[in-house]
């Protein structure tokens, strides 16, 4: 059950980047990335490949509530669905604080060298979901890697002040 949980997962991400496996599944995967935008709360998404070579999705989220927006939505639901009922005991994020403030959700997965196997059809040796919430602190010049509605206690901005140009 969990081993089908993970390839669903590994699915999804890969549909998410428009990659494709040896022999892909039969399975209609939604947008994810399309589908975490439209998400009330959903404040920014990026995908990334790694110089390491593992594929990420970052989704930045308002807070607790719109994580679980995401969580319960249509589009997850589908996904949890070709993987099977979740545990019944599951309790989405039961650590994380209701009134907490802005979280970074990173999927990630790395390919593998060694063959498919039956529990496993692709060739991954990773997949994990992470959260993460900002500490105080940090700089920028010129923009952020996180949305600017991200808020930041303390975050400073080093950009420039633009210079005028001369009049002729």
């Amino acid at each position: 059950m969990i081993a089908r949980r993970i390839v669903v997962a590994v699915f999804a991400v890969l549909a998410t980047f428009g990659l494709s496996a040896q022999s892909p599944p039969q399975l209609p995967f939604p947008d994810l990335a399309g589908g975490l935008k439209a998400t009330p709360g959903c404040l920014g998404v990026e995908t990334a490949r790694t110089a390491g070579g593992k594929l990420v999705i970052f989704a930045w989220f308002e807070d607790k509530k719109s994580v679980l927006r995401w969580y319960n939505s249509e589009m997850h639901r589908q996904v949890m669905r070709m993987a099977g009922a979740p545990h019944p005991n599951h309790v989405p994020l039961a650590g994380i604080a209701d009134d907490s403030g802005p979280i970074l959700a990173v999927a990630s997965l790395t390919n593998s060298d060694q063959a498919p196997s039956k529990s496993l059809p692709l060739p991954v040796s990773q997949i994990a979901i992470e959260l993460y919430q900002p500490l105080p602190g940090g700089v920028f010049v010129g923009g952020r890697f996180a949305p600017s509605s991200v808020k930041v206690p303390g975050l400073r901005d080093f950009t420039p002040a633009p210079t005028s140009q001369p009049s002729k």
